[in-house]
């Protein structure tokens, strides 16, 4: 009995300590879930406020970032250049014509606040084409290398001025065939007087052909008008302008397509001569700004180019008349050189580094560009105007530009280049310079704004 009832008080005893021991468990147990639920309520309690101070601050960061992206972008490319102290000058312009009628210190300021903008349209495109390819590339800065001369044409004919848009077209070839091209080959040929310079000469000479043949377009509404063999006097003459001008847009887009399908384009720098840059090179050639970047740059830099083009074009004559200048050596030879300078500057920097066939991309690819598209355009666009554009250039502007891209076309024929060449070309335009500066224009009085 006593070691039952030992037996039953141990067995009870241990089934008592094993229900403390479960008790103990399930309240240790109890107390742990407990405080996993009082840190999930805390947790979840706590993380509303977190959540949207880590979302503030976020947008803090982002916001500074944006603003110094901006800033960044302004420096870039208002302040990075000595050449944009010239800048200010256009706002000096407007001011100046506000308050006085001096028109030759309009012209002028006009001019010198159009430089830099010609210089940075250029360079934002440069960084567009980064991200566009080298083809697309190469033709966007044919094409917005021009846009200064496009724009001042525009509003001259807008305001029935065509012969400063002819004189000014015929100026951008001949500043283009000659000025451009002559310094680009004496510079590079100075750097590399040991040797002469290669280039591709199978497109050189396709786009002296397009040249030629857009002489051809120029070339026979002048001797239709002066040989006096019109069918219909005063109609013929336009008519066949443009007739003429339609093929030539023609011809011009089939030469785009062939240059942006074939693989020797003219507006692609050779894969070999990429190649054999060093690393240091190519780190200089990386983009300096964004893509959206660069087009809301070309889009604002264009915008004022056209404002100072309308306040240039506005002074010409009175600027003619103040420095006791012609109006067709302003348009032949001021005005493309303006809206030539980032182009000169380019060409002459690849020809220095013995990239001639970037420098012929620069030089005779922005020729073709006006004499096969930017001509005719204005023609078509005078058309829709009711202004009667055509292309008689009259003889002594056709006869010159003849001329000029004769001597090009047989510099360029054996594919060679050097120091010699380039002082031919740049001797002949000192010619045409001197020429137009004694010609005066007998059709420039006919062709006056007139006031509404």
């Amino acid at each position: 009995m006593a070691r039952d009832s030992q037996f039953s008080g141990g067995k009870s005893h241990l089934e008592m300590g094993s229900l403390e021991g479960r008790a103990v468990l399930q309240l240790e147990d109890e107390t742990l879930a407990d405080s996993k639920h009082n840190d999930r309520r805390t947790s979840s309690m706590d993380a509303a406020p977190q959540i949207s101070v880590f979302d503030t601050d976020t947008d803090d960061v982002s916001c500074k970032c944006t603003w110094k992206s901006i800033l960044r972008q302004i420096h870039i490319v208002l302040f990075s250049k000595k050449l944009n102290l010239l800048i200010p000058c256009g706002p000096l312009a407007m001011l100046v014509d506000m308050l006085t009628d001096h028109h030759g210190w309009i012209f002028f300021l006009s001019l010198l606040g159009i430089i830099p903008l010609a210089e940075r349209l250029g360079w934002a495109t440069e960084q567009l084409a980064f991200y566009t390819g080298p083809t697309v590339g190469g033709l966007l800065n044919a094409t917005f290398g021009n846009a200064t001369e496009l724009i001042i044409s525009m509003y001259a004919l807008r305001r029935g001025m065509i012969r400063v848009v002819q004189q000014s077209l015929l100026g951008s070839i001949l500043s283009n065939t000659l000025l451009v091209l002559g310094c680009a080959f004496f510079a590079g040929g100075i750097a590399h007087s040991t040797k002469d310079q290669l280039f591709d000469k199978g497109n050189a000479v396709m786009n002296s052909g397009l040249l030629l043949m857009a002489v051809m377009g120029l070339l026979f509404p002048a001797v239709l008008h002066f040989t006096h063999t019109e069918l219909h006097f005063g109609k013929s003459e336009l008519a066949l302008s443009r007739f003429s001008s339609c093929v030539m847009l023609v011809a011009y887009g089939a030469y785009l397509f062939y240059q942006l399908t074939s693989q020797n384009s003219f507006y692609m720098p050779l894969a070999e001569e990429e190649g054999e840059n060093d690393e240091s090179l190519e780190e200089e050639e990386a983009p300096e700004i964004s893509k959206w970047g660069s087009i809301i740059w070309l889009s604002i830099l264009t915008l004022w180019i056209a404002v100072l083009s309308e306040y240039l074009v506005n002074a010409i004559e009175g600027a003619s008349v103040a420095m006791s200048i012609p109006v067709a050596f302003i348009s032949v030879i001021l005005l493309p050189i303006v809206g030539n300078a980032a182009e000169h500057a380019g060409a002459v920097m690849f020809a220095v580094k013995d990239k001639l066939d970037i420098s012929l991309g620069v030089a005779i690819g922005s020729s073709t560009q006006i004499a096969m598209f930017g001509i005719p355009f204005c023609v078509v666009v005078g058309w829709i105007m009711g202004r009667p554009m055509d292309l008689n250039f009259q003889l002594f502007e056709t006869a010159t530009l003849f001329m000029s891209v004769l001597v090009v076309a047989f510099m360029l024929q054996d594919g060679t280049s050097n120091y010699f060449k380039g002082l031919m070309l740049l001797l002949c335009y000192l010619i045409v310079a001197a020429s137009f500066f004694v010609h005066i224009d007998p059709e420039a009085i006919q062709d006056k704004p007139k006031k509404t």
